[in-house]
Order: C-alpha cells, then sequence, then structure tokens
C-alpha cells in the first residue's frame, strides 16, 4: 500500500479518538504595553479532511490570520496544532476553519463547555441557522448543532440562561442536558405546542365557510387567523435565518405564505402553513423517537443500589454509591454499577451491555456490569466504577460522539444542498419576474408558480436522508453490544467484501485446554494424578490447564516434593520418593527415554493438529501424553457461515502457526483462506496482500496486539470491549461481547443502512423533480407543492427508523 493510502487508514483510526491537550511550551515573550504572548500551542482534533490537500488549505488559511504565529495540520491524524500571539486568539479558530468546510474543536476539556438539547429541529437548515446565529454572540467561542441528535455542544463564557433565551429568539427550544433520567423523564411529559390545532381548525371553519352565506372577509380573517397561529414560530425563524445569512426551510415556507396572501391566495396561504406546521409536529415526534433509542439505554441501570454498611443494607441513590462499596445484588434485579463479585455465585444475562444470547457464569473475582441481569444466586459486588464511569455510561457517550460525525455521503449531500437551494431559490425568483416582463401570462400567475418553486427549493428530505438512517442504525446495533463509532465507519462496513481474523483470541478461545489425553503405562487417572502433582507449582499457562483439567474432573494431586522447573523443558517433582518428569518430548529423548512405538504416531498427529504436548513419566518409562491446544470458539464456525450468508465473498485468518496447523483450523473454522508463520508485524502485510487483489478489507482483533493490522484495514474490528477501555477506544467497530455472535449482524444491518439510505436519496430526488415538472403546467398547485415536501421528510424519516428494529 502507498503511504498515502498508509496516511489515510491512520487517519480513519484516529481522527475519531479522544486525546489530551499536549501543550507545546515555548519561550515566553511580551510585545510592546507589557502584554504577555501565548507560551503555549493549543491542539485541535479537526474532522471533515478527506485528502492531504484538506491540510494543506488550512494551514495556508489560517496562515493569514491575524495574530496566528504557526500552524501545522496533519491529515493522517485529524490533528492541527496552532501558536498565537495572543491567548485570545485561539477562541476564533473554530469559526475560521469552519467557514473553509471543516469542522474542530480544541482537544483540551473546557470547562465552558456545554451540551443542550434542541426542540423544534425540523432539518439540518435549521440547524445551520441556530449555529449562525449563536455564533454571533459575543461570548460564544464556538458552537455546534447535530439534527440528527437534537444536541448544540457549545463553548461559551456566559451563563445557560442567556445561551438558552438566544436560542429562544432563532425560534427554537434549548434545555441544558445534563444527562440525567429526571431531565428525560421532563422532555417526556412536556406537551406538544397546540398553535398547529389551532391553525388547523381556523382552517377548517374558513373552509367550511366557503360554502355558506359567511362574508368574503369573514372567511378572510380566518384564513388570516390560522396563517398567524401555524405561522408565527416558522416566521421568527426565518427572521432570524434571514438576519444571519441562511436560506432555510423556514425562510422558503413564510416567503410563500406571505406570497399567497400578497395574491389573495389566502386559503393557499393557510393551506401552506397549517400542512408546513402539521408536517413539522409529525417529523419532530417520528424524530424524537429515532433520538431517545440511545437514551433509552440509560434506564438499563437502577437508579438505587443495596449497599452493606455497618452490617446493614442501606439503599441509596447510585450517584451516591463510592468506589469500593459493596453491593448486594438478589436473583432477578439488575446489577447497578460496574464492580467484582466478592461473595456468591450466579448466571449473569450480559446481553444488555453484549448482545450475548446466553448468560454468562459469575463467581469470585469475576467483573460483573451495571444494566446486566442476576438470573440465579445472590451476590456481594464491591464497586469498581462510579456512575459516570460505568461501561454502559462509557457506551452512551461513544454512541452519542458517533452519531454527531458525518457520514461522506451526508457531507456530500449537503453539500449538494448548500449549492441546490440557492439555485432553485434564483430561478422561483427569475420566474416570478422575468415571463412577466417578456410578455407572456399575466403577473399573478407566475408569481403563483414562483411561490411553488420555492417550496419546492427546500431539500429537506434530501439532507434528513442520510443523517437519520445513521442514527437509527448506530442506535440499534448499540442495544445489541456493538458499537459503530460513526457513520464512515457504518457506511464501510456495508461495502466489506472480506474478513481477516486474528486467529488467537478472536476464531479461538486465547487459553490452552487440554485437547486429548493419551495413557501409555497405567491408566489415564495415574497420569492426569502425577501431571496434577508436577504441575500445579508452576504458573505457565500450560502447566495451569493441566491443572483445571484434574480439578474439573476431580483427580487429586498426591504429596510431592522437590519441585523444580526448567526453563524450556518443562518442571520436575519427586512423589513416592521417585522422580518425575512433565515436559516437551525432546526433554525425555535427551535422558534417553524411549517412547512406545505406537506413540511416534500419535505424537505426529497431535503436533499437526497444533498440540503442544505434555510428556509425562520417569527417567525409565513414560506413562502418557497430554495435548493441550487453544480451542476454537463455540460461536466461531456458526458465525462464519452467517457472515458468508451476509454477504461476504471471503474470510481469512492471520496466525502463527505452521502450514498444517493453520490449515486444520481454516478447515474447521469455515475460514476460506490462511496466512501462516505470521510475527506479529506480517499480519500488516497480509492485510495489504488482500488489499491488493481489489478487496475492501476488514480486521478482527482484540483491538490491543492487533492495533498495526486494525488501522491498516479499511475496517477495523475489536471485539471484547466490554473487559478493556483499549479495545473501546482502538477500533472503528467494537464488538462488547468476547465472541463473533454479533459480527454477522452487524455487517447485515449496515447493509440494510446503506440500501435505506439510497432508497431515501433516490425518493427524494425523484419527489423534487416530479414536482419541478408539474409546476410549470400547473398542474401542481401550492399547498401541493408543501404537502410533496413535508410528505417526503416525514416518509424518509419513517423509512430510516425501521433501522431501529432490524
Amino acid at each position: 500500500m502507498s503511504q498515502m493510502e498508509n496516511e489515510k487508514q491512520t487517519a480513519c483510526c484516529s481522527s475519531n479518538k479522544q486525546s489530551s491537550i499536549i501543550p507545546v511550551s515555548t519561550p515566553d515573550s511580551s510585545v510592546d504595553g507589557g502584554t504577555k504572548e501565548s507560551s503555549s500551542m493549543l491542539e485541535y482534533k479537526v474532522d471533515g479532511m478527506d485528502c492531504p490537500s484538506c491540510a494543506a488549505t488550512i494551514e495556508k488559511a489560517l496562515k493569514k490570520k491575524e495574530g496566528v504565529q504557526s500552524v501545522q495540520v496533519h491529515y493522517a491524524t485529524g490533528k492541527m496544532t496552532v501558536g498565537a500571539e495572543y491567548d485570545s486568539v485561539y477562541d476564533d479558530i473554530p469559526k475560521h476553519v469552519r467557514k473553509l468546510g471543516f469542522d474542530t474543536e480544541p482537544l483540551e476539556k473546557d470547562k465552558h463547555k456545554e451540551t443542550y438539547k434542541v426542540e423544534g429541529m425540523d432539518c439540518g437548515s435549521c440547524a445551520k441557522t441556530i449555529e449562525k446565529h449563536i455564533s454571533s454572540v459575543p461570548d460564544v467561542q464556538d458552537v455546534q448543532v447535530n439534527f440528527s441528535t437534537g444536541k448544540m455542544q457549545i463553548h461559551h463564557s456566559t451563563s445557560p440562561e442567556n445561551i438558552m433565551q438566544e436560542v429562544q429568539k432563532a425560534g427554537f427550544d434549548a434545555s441544558l442536558d445534563n444527562g440525567s433520567k429526571d431531565a428525560e423523564k421532563e422532555n417526556t411529559q412536556k406537551k406538544p405546542l397546540s398553535t398547529t390545532t389551532l391553525s388547523g381548525i381556523f382552517l377548517m371553519f374558513g373552509f367550511a365557510g366557503s360554502f355558506t352565506a359567511l362574508p368574503a372577509f369573514l372567511i378572510t380573517a380566518l384564513y388570516a387567523a390560522a396563517i398567524a397561529a401555524g405561522g408565527y414560530k416558522p416566521a421568527k425563524s426565518a427572521f432570524y435565518a434571514v438576519k444571519t445569512g441562511s436560506l432555510d426551510m423556514n425562510v422558503l415556507m413564510a416567503s410563500a405564505a406571505i406570497g399567497a396572501t400578497l395574491i389573495g391566495e389566502w386559503f393557499e396561504g393557510a393551506m401552506v402553513v397549517w400542512l408546513f406546521a402539521l408536517g413539522n409536529t409529525l417529523q419532530n415526534r417520528s424524530m424524537e423517537r429515532t433520538r431517545t433509542s440511545i437514551r433509552n439505554l440509560m434506564a438499563l441501570a437502577p437508579d438505587e443500589a443495596v449497599v452493606l454498611s455497618g452490617g446493614q443494607q442501606v439503599r441509596k441513590a447510585v450517584e451516591e454509591v463510592g468506589v469500593g462499596d459493596v453491593l448486594v445484588v438478589k436473583p432477578g434485579q439488575k446489577i447497578p454499577l460496574d464492580g467484582e463479585v466478592v461473595t456468591g455465585s450466579s448466571s449473569i444475562n450480559q446481553a444488555p451491555i453484549t448482545g450475548e444470547s446466553l448468560p454468562v457464569d459469575k463467581r469470585e473475582g469475576h467483573t460483573v456490569y451495571a444494566g446486566t441481569i442476576n438470573e440465579s444466586g445472590s451476590l456481594e459486588i464491591k464497586v469498581t466504577k462510579l456512575v459516570q464511569d460505568t461501561t454502559i455510561a462509557g457506551i452512551i457517550h461513544l454512541v452519542e460522539e458517533a452519531q454527531e460525525k458525518k457520514a461522506p455521503t451526508e457531507a456530500f449531500i449537503d453539500r449538494f444542498a448548500a449549492v441546490y437551494t440557492p439555485i432553485v431559490f434564483a430561478l422561483a425568483v427569475s420566474v416570478m419576474i422575468f415571463p412577466p416582463l417578456l410578455g407572456p401570462g399575466a403577473w399573478g400567475g407566475w408569481l403563483y408558480k414562483g411561490l411553488a418553486l420555492l417550496v419546492v427549493a427546500c431539500p429537506c428530505a434530501l439532507v434528513i436522508s442520510t443523517p437519520v438512517a445513521i442514527v437509527s442504525a448506530i442506535g440499534n446495533a448499540a442495544k445489541s453490544g456493538v458499537l459503530i463509532k460513526g457513520g464512515t465507519f457504518l457506511e464501510k462496513a456495508g461495502v466489506i467484501e472480506s474478513i481477516a481474523f486474528d486467529k488467537t483470541g478472536t476464531l479461538t478461545e486465547g487459553k490452552p485446554k487440554v485437547a486429548e489425553v493419551l495413557a501409555l503405562h497405567g491408566s489415564e487417572e495415574e497420569l492426569i494424578t502425577a501431571a496434577r502433582t508436577i504441575e500445579e507449582h508452576s504458573t505457565h499457562p500450560i502447566a495451569q490447564a493441566v491443572t483445571a483439567y484434574a480439578a474439573k474432573r476431580g483427580i487429586p494431586a498426591k504429596q510431592g516434593s522437590h519441585f523444580q522447573s526448567v526453563a524450556g523443558k518443562g518442571a520436575k517433582a519427586s512423589i513416592d520418593h521417585v522422580e518425575y518428569f512433565a515436559g516437551s518430548p525432546a526433554w525425555f529423548q535427551e535422558m534417553g527415554v524411549s517412547l512406545e512405538e505406537n506413540a511416534g504416531q500419535h505424537i505426529q498427529t497431535m503436533q499437526e493438529e497444533g498440540s503442544t504436548l505434555v510428556v509425562v513419566g520417569t527417567r525409565s518409562h513414560v506413562l502418557g501424553i497430554i495435548a493441550v491446544r487453544d480451542t476454537i470458539r463455540d460461536m466461531t464456525v456458526q458465525s462464519i457461515q452467517a457472515l458468508k450468508k451476509a454477504g461476504i465473498s471471503e474470510t481469512a485468518m492471520l496466525t502463527g502457526d505452521n502450514r498444517g496447523t493453520a490449515k486444520r483450523i481454516a478447515e474447521k473454522t469455515g475460514v476460506d483462506r490462511s496466512f501462516d508463520e505470521l510475527l506479529p508485524a506480517d499480519k500488516v502485510s497480509a492485510v495489504h496482500s488482500l488489499q491488493r487483489e481489489g478487496k475492501r478489507v476488514a480486521m478482527v482483533g482484540d483491538g490491543i496486539n492487533d492495533a498495526p493490522a486494525l488501522a491498516s484495514a479499511d475496517l477495523g474490528i475489536a471485539m471484547g470491549g466490554a473487559g478493556t477501555d483499549t479495545a473501546m477506544e482502538t477500533a472503528d467497530i467494537v464488538l462488547m461481547a468476547d465472541n463473533l455472535e454479533q459480527l454477522p449482524r452487524t455487517i447485515r444491518l449496515s447493509r440494510k443502512a446503506l440500501s435505506i439510505i439510497k432508497q431515501n436519496i433516490w425518493f427524494s430526488l425523484l419527489t423534487k423533480a416530479a414536482a419541478l415538472v408539474l409546476i410549470f403546467p400547473g398542474f401542481l398547485t401550492l399547498w401541493m407543492a408543501v404537502l410533496s415536501d413535508t410528505g417526503a421528510a416525514l416518509l424518509v424519516i419513517l423509512n430510516s427508523m425501521r433501522l431501529l428494529k432490524s
């Protein structure tokens, strides 16, 4: 792979990681007037760069800004380091970068950074209106509004009340998002505004009155009341949109409604306003269901915990429980916080966290997670993480971050909409002015067609076609124990053709187990007894595998003495005054102890199957042979078959085993091909080899040892994320369970998401094209244009919501 491709892969892996600010010290100096220069450089995360030239563009633009001393933008890591003459310059950097078409924020955790929930946004253009308006507030350093999640991230030095007032000025409602369940309950209890209903009542009376003897002025007054009731909020939002230079849906609809009244089409104007308000209400309710799909994860963990205190069981709010406290969790109850079992044993349903279909047995020393369900025995659990640091809290945080990141398709559509809307707006104005001036047709008819074009100019359905589908899919995956770290990786997963698996710990258990026992002299029990007596004093993984095998079968050890480990060979001990050995076949050959003739064939067969052999015997004869090897996971074969059914054309295994062993494991797991005798660094070369064959490759590993290969692949997938924070930070997709059970489902979900996104885009474009064609012959009325726009947006949302239940 070329250096540029390597950089691109690294960027994909690193641009979505959270890092701490790294101050780079520079010599202190002063300028005239005694104002001290900035003594450090600030590091920023930059999103949206798709090639190194983007980095060069940002560098050149920022170097021209007053007060900026140095700029270094690293495309490979998605980071930017800025050195400024004064500290105040840093506050304006995000605004300058956003003008260039990229998103950036300081990696420093700013104490003034807050998150707000914003209600009333109908599409991405509303988010841009809020962004532009809030950016004009002097005390705001940076603001980002995400329509998909309904949230606003803001750096400011004023009060939250002022921020909420400014959002209200723009025609929307905002509330501080503190992540609490109480806040969620309050939001669900809020009643929607009744302006839509009021507008509909006035419209209905006006329309009914047109069939009676009601005076014309009274009918007009009813239509005017319908326009005023339903159009107040859109008109307010339109005012601030125009003020900040935005051309959003509210501007277009308000213009259409006002234009309709000016040419005497009061019914059309009232119908436009009411349909627009009704469509927004339905869209908001549908979007809220999508946005709350991930918030429902918060309800998994209980609000209270039973804590052992002074021998008594005391009920406390989870926020009051500290690390080290001991909880009591009875059968059938949910575990309130992450912790370690100190007393008891039970089966735990971990499906809410990992997506595993079967309960997992837990006993003393095992880790348990908040939100999982204790199915059988009573447990005492020592808390290891506070409520804000639990695994479920980490999942929610990572998923919400992922939902806010734009996918390539979404970014392209936003750029398309930014060009499409002004062009159609200009066309609408031209239709209103030039045809009447040039002669054909009256002013009224062309003004009406121009107003219909204004409505068609709004690309609402197109703009939301991608983000709603991505939010739905990522939320659905999270509920099944899969973290997809952004729309980019969701799209990549949908087009993956080949998947490479690390063998150890991914396809196999990663822990050696006794696979076969061959007794040559005496019984199998005598062989295991001698082996356990020697090996239980060793910490070697193979020795522990033998000891565990004996313990599971209730075979005890004998009284031994003179225990000794021999590096590279094995271990020995005296049993009943006889020296016994447990080690490699080569060790016994060195001692001149011959194996039986028929044992040689067994040894060769077991070694070809990838077993490590433990020969047990004395200096005069061999008791038998114990074969220890890494066993294939129960879910591996089933998962590989399911991946092929999901459309994966090729699977590969990467292993350090010899060719014969690798071939046999590949055959047993159902993997199509294997790369054997690999050193850790060779895994990257194997991934590149698959890519050179023209395949889009995903790499599946544990997220730690396989980090280089995960970064080199088109898509990095780590498994076992519930056990390690590192795995959750390393890869593009994280399987929280320590098996491949959810991987086929993730591939299917990603492909369905891509299919739905394509459906949404084509439906939106065809609806707009049909509307444009029908306007000029006069078939499309103004209210029909509104209905086609809001209806298309609603259908796109509903289509995307199918991903919530896939």
